[in-house]
């Protein structure tokens, strides 16, 4: 393992260096054949899929679906490729996102960012981060169903023109918003669930992990299993 790589994992307060599980890599005989067939049923994005981003954005940026933009800076769409294979979900901007329009920056977006490092990624290379809620909810309270409902149908919009290879989702929040259905962290991880016809991988939000700092090494289960299912539907 590369000295970078020992970093990263350090930063999540997961030093010494942590292997690959084979137990976590290989996960069950039916999560293969289902991540398998979803990457059949996944599309390559048409060229014209990107001249929709901008009316998109403007629709974000216009909402008033819910109360959230009452108090809102700006609405926060998402950043990233937008021929990303890997989309990451949250459930919200907070205030330095609101303030800068990104999701996911501040210290629960450089864990995030040492996540993603710790499997080979990179923001903005091939990752694409989104919200459930694309307005900051007032004091970074959780979104609330109708709030999520609001947004749904951008998040929707969102992965159909990204079609990616797999989705992850950083918290109960976003994993209600795309699983549809009351979700337990802890029953949900190490699975593969489906969105839109789309893998899905339940794991902790960074925010999360943040204040509990034993979740981590599960976390870091979960980062093993996301890499070992991205490998199977995009072998080579």
């Amino acid at each position: 393992m590369s000295r970078d790589r020992r970093r990263l994992l350090h930063e999540m307060g997961l030093g010494p260096a942590w292997a690959l599980r084979r137990t976590a890599a290989a996960g069950s005989s039916s999560a293969h054949d289902n991540a398998a067939s979803a990457d059949n049923d996944t599309a390559v994005i048409p060229a014209t899929a990107d001249a929709e981003w901008p009316a998109l954005a403007a629709e974000v940026a216009d909402c008033r679906a819910c109360g959230l933009c009452a108090a809102r800076q700006q609405a926060v769409l998402g950043v990233g490729d937008t021929g990303a294979d890997w989309l990451f979900v949250g459930e919200g901007p907070g205030a330095e996102e609101d303030q800068r329009g990104e999701p996911f920056v501040g210290q629960a977006g450089k864990l995030l960012d040492n996540m993603l490092a710790a499997i080979g990624l990179r923001r903005g290379e091939d990752v694409y981060i989104a919200n459930a809620v694309k307005c900051r909810p007032p004091g970074n309270r959780t979104p609330e169903a109708v709030e999520i409902d609001a947004c749904r149908p951008f998040l929707e919009r969102q992965i159909a023109l990204l079609r990616p290879r797999l989705i992850v989702a950083l918290g109960r929040p976003a994993a209600q918003a795309l699983l549809g259905t009351e979700v337990k962290i802890a029953a949900a991880r190490m699975r593969l669930h489906e969105c839109r016809g789309i893998p899905l991988i339940v794991t902790y939000h960074p925010a999360y992990l943040l204040r509990n700092l034993p979740d981590k090494a599960r976390a870091w289960e979960d980062l093993c299993f996301m890499r070992a299912t991205m490998r199977r539907l995009k072998p080579g």
